[in-house]
């Protein structure tokens, strides 16, 4: 780890947005969730949700960039928890979904607590997803297609989010709380360390300015 590394590290998680994630629904396809993943970061994400029955979901490293590292995810049994659990946390739910009361995806505050609900790449939102949703947003199209690749639509709506809380000065101040900073710096400067803490249930040790260990755990 060097000082510039880790200085880019704390850098980057001081701009991340705890209230703005996304909710990928049986998104299968691992290059398009890779994709999003990369999107996520790009934008300052902090975590993203999704559902998967098998309790994970599939890798595509190659696209990722190394995203997923840095990048949180919870995983969910099924859309009605999920939607629950953003809901509790006060995100309004928006659903990439065509429906009569879809509107322009510009239209929406994302400077508000935001969930971004993104459907499979086959059938899209589900029937639940919709129904749970405060609101449907749609991207004009003037083609033939009906839709966008998902990972493609998602950059769209995600960048749209950025350049409002941009213009808000949200990304101007570090919004995690400073346990879940130190916490999640460590993680990202000294992973395998971290791990073997977890793993030991011993505490991180602190860093020094420079991101090197304070002290050696495991002494």
């Amino acid at each position: 780890m060097t000082p510039e590394r880790f200085a880019k590290l704390r850098q980057v998680l001081a701009a991340r947005q705890p209230d703005l994630t996304v909710l990928m629904e049986n998104v299968h396809k691992s290059h398009n969730i890779a994709a999003v993943l990369r999107t996520c970061d790009a934008v300052g994400i902090f975590e993203v949700h999704g559902i998967s029955h098998e309790g994970e979901i599939p890798r595509h490293h190659m696209v990722s960039g190394g995203a997923r590292k840095y990048v949180r995810t919870h995983l969910h049994n099924d859309v009605a928890s999920a939607c629950a659990v953003l809901k509790a946390s006060g995100h309004q739910l928006v659903a990439a979904h065509l429906t009569e009361t879809a509107v322009d995806y510009r239209q929406v505050d994302y400077t508000q607590p935001t969930a971004l609900i993104l459907g499979s790449e086959l059938w899209g939102v589900s029937q639940a997803a919709a129904e749970a949703a405060d609101s449907h947003v749609v991207i004009p199209m003037h083609g033939v297609v009906a839709s966008l690749n998902v990972s493609v639509a998602a950059a769209i709506l995600l960048y749209e989010a950025r350049n409002q809380r941009q213009a808000a000065d949200m990304y101007a101040e570090c919004r995690i709380t400073p346990e879940v900073f130190e916490a999640t710096l460590f993680e990202w400067s000294h992973p395998k360390i971290a791990r073997r803490c977890r793993l030991q249930g011993i505490p991180y040790p602190p860093l020094t300015d420079d991101g090197d260990l304070g002290r050696n755990p495991f002494e």
